[in-house]
């Protein structure tokens, strides 16, 4: 697979069923695409390929989501009428926590953007990240039984520190919903509470990074076929299956599990890469 080549329909099943899991799973969908890459022979993906794969799986959050979001953006018009009462509601608050998030969020990621592409192809790079999202997945461990808020990330100073913990995860392998989750729950939210902001959260980073890529639209047009339809196709359905499962594992306080997975791939990686 070539950086301005079609990707064949086997390649972009595979990826799209990686971006799919990795995406929601606290394990880092960009650590795994380019895993993913190197064993495909790859030096890069089209950035079409990245695109579509992302558009996916924002489908599938946007999908699971559709409640919240619906009753985010109805209150969002009322608040145009009275906007005093609406910062001071429940609905208000939150999309006020919302928005202090993004902020960081674009700040780091676009300061960090140019050099997040050389280093993802580094492995001991990708390597070090997913050992710090190791280690941020792991901390709710003991971060979930002394969390005792479902409005701590109502916070604006909280938000403000979830988002730059968002913003830090374009490094590759530093998971958004690991890191942003385990910020929210060192911060003394509920497990449940984290996991829905995480996401809400998520929504105007991811949507705003898709649009930014899709400022070169004769980029993603080269690689628009058959198989990179498909792996957006295959990242929804995955995507919707992954964000589901992880919902439950959160609620049920097993989020920090992941750690034993992530730790091993960390230093095998880092181990390979010094190595070869």
């Amino acid at each position: 697979m070539q950086g301005d080549a079609h990707v064949d329909v086997g390649t972009a099943i595979v990826l799209g069923v990686v971006q799919g899991i990795t995406e929601f799973l606290p394990v880092s969908s960009d650590g795994h695409l380019a895993v993913a890459s190197w064993m495909f022979g790859a030096v890069s993906m089209p950035l079409s390929m990245v695109v579509l794969l992302h558009v996916g799986t924002l489908i599938a959050t946007l999908w699971v989501f559709r409640a919240d979001v619906r009753t985010l953006v109805a209150g969002a018009l009322r608040g145009l009428r009275a906007p005093r009462p609406w910062l001071a509601s429940l609905e208000g608050r939150e999309a006020a926590a919302i928005v202090v998030a993004s902020v960081p969020t674009a700040a780091v990621g676009l300061a960090l953007r140019d050099s997040v592409e050389a280093w993802s192809h580094i492995p001991w790079v990708v390597g070090l990240c997913l050992l710090g999202t190791a280690l941020a997945v792991g901390s709710t461990r003991w971060s979930g039984q002394r969390a005792s808020s479902e409005d701590a990330v109502l916070s604006l100073r909280n938000a403000a520190i979830i988002g730059l913990a968002q913003g830090l995860a374009v490094l590759p392998g530093l998971s958004r919903s690991g890191s942003t989750i385990a910020c929210a729950m060192l911060l003394g939210s509920t497990a449940p509470a984290a996991f829905r902001f995480s996401f809400l959260a998520s929504l105007p980073a991811v949507t705003g990074a898709v649009l930014l890529e899709l400022r070169h639209p004769g980029d993603v047009l080269e690689t628009l076929g058959a198989g990179a339809l498909l792996g957006a196709v295959v990242s929804f359905v995955v995507g919707l299956g992954a964000l589901l499962t992880l919902e439950r594992l959160v609620s049920r306080g097993r989020f920090w599990a992941f750690s034993a997975y992530l730790v091993p791939l960390a230093l095998g990686l880092m181990a390979w890469d010094l190595a070869r």
